[in-house]
């Protein structure tokens, strides 16, 4: 009002009724007597806020948008984002007439209208679409829900004499010459059993390797020297395996096969991205939570040959299988 509007219009703005405005417009006058009444107060806006704007910082903001001060010099006093505040004054806030630089802001209205959208429990997305809730019971993972997974920096390096990945030859990188793999573990139940899976990166073949009892750095290197031996010798160039520690006898390994073994850079699953792909394949056949102790070599060996023989669009639809096969050829 004392920049001009009447009682009704600063009442609409401010977004309280026009009686409400005269009681407050009495509260800053003198009454008979000549002593001034103590103004009225307004909560100051907490040095930490919380995660919501409250009707104290909302009253905050139209006061001083009336005096127009700018988006980040309010979001500065209020210890918020400006991103913050000129979302809550474009939501709520009408552009004045005549100065779209301007807004009338009601915080009043702002703060009853955002107690309305915070009820919670809302229904969820899932729960209110029967088709996209059966599409997701069909994926291929089974996966409930997401849990955390330990930071890369806060792991430790376990393994003695590592060679890292940026030292693998780059003729691995552009899939180009055959015989680089990628390796890691399926793990069963509690943790006790495993299977070793081998993916060849130019030609996507697929070796299994049980481990029923255990996946100690013994039983490992023994699986792996075992499942690489009757390979031939173009055929046995590299191995990545990420940093876990059933690959501490890798030394012991690449003596037995004159296989060297290269290390991903911690948390970077991507740098063997063929064998996750594949792994991802093969929990359909061997889900997490159950014991893969039960599956013999004979049927790991079936499975293999069933992704094996699985077109792949990479390869211009052929098989795995037939690709090795031309391989096998060729270096005959």
């Amino acid at each position: 009002m004392q920049q001009g509007y009447s009682n009704r219009e600063a009442s609409r703005i401010v977004g309280i009724n026009p009686r409400t405005g005269k009681r407050w417009r009495n509260g800053w006058h003198s009454p008979p007597t000549g002593k001034p009444k103590p103004p009225i107060t307004v909560e100051a806006p907490a040095a930490e806020p919380s995660r919501y704007l409250r009707e104290a910082d909302r009253i905050h903001i139209a006061d001083r948008l009336r005096e127009n001060t700018s988006v980040r010099q309010i979001a500065a006093e209020l210890h918020r984002s400006p991103s913050t505040i000129s979302r809550e004054i474009r939501r709520n806030g009408i552009a004045l007439r005549g100065d779209a630089s301007r807004w009338a802001y009601r915080p009043h209205a702002a703060q009853r209208r955002a107690e309305q959208r915070r009820p919670r429990p809302k229904p969820g997305k899932i729960g209110q679409n029967p088709s996209l809730r059966d599409f997701i019971q069909a994926l291929r993972t089974g996966r409930t829900m997401r849990r955390p997974h330990r930071q890369s920096y806060k792991r430790q390096q376990r393994i003695r004499d590592m060679v890292m990945i940026s030292e693998r030859p780059a003729e691995a990188a552009d899939r180009a010459v055959p015989g680089h793999w990628e390796g890691d573990l399926i793990i069963g139940k509690d943790g006790k059993s495993a299977i070793a899976t081998l993916v060849e990166r130019s030609t996507r073949y697929v070796l299994l390797a049980p481990l029923p009892q255990d996946h100690s750095a013994a039983s490992t290197r023994d699986a792996l020297v075992q499942a690489v031996t009757s390979l031939p010798p173009h055929l046995k160039r590299s191995l990545t395996w990420d940093q876990g520690s059933e690959m501490a006898a890798h030394k012991a390994f690449t003596i037995a096969t004159d296989v060297p073994v290269y290390f991903c850079d911690p948390g970077s699953p991507w740098q063997r991205g063929s064998n996750e792909n594949t792994n991802g394949l093969l929990r359909q056949y061997f889900p997490k939570g159950t014991d893969l102790s039960l599956h013999s070599r004979e049927h790991l060996a079936t499975v293999a040959a069933e992704l094996n023989g699985r077109p792949r669009k990479t390869l211009g639809w052929e098989t795995p299988a037939e690709r090795l096969a031309k391989l096998l050829a060729t270096a005959s």
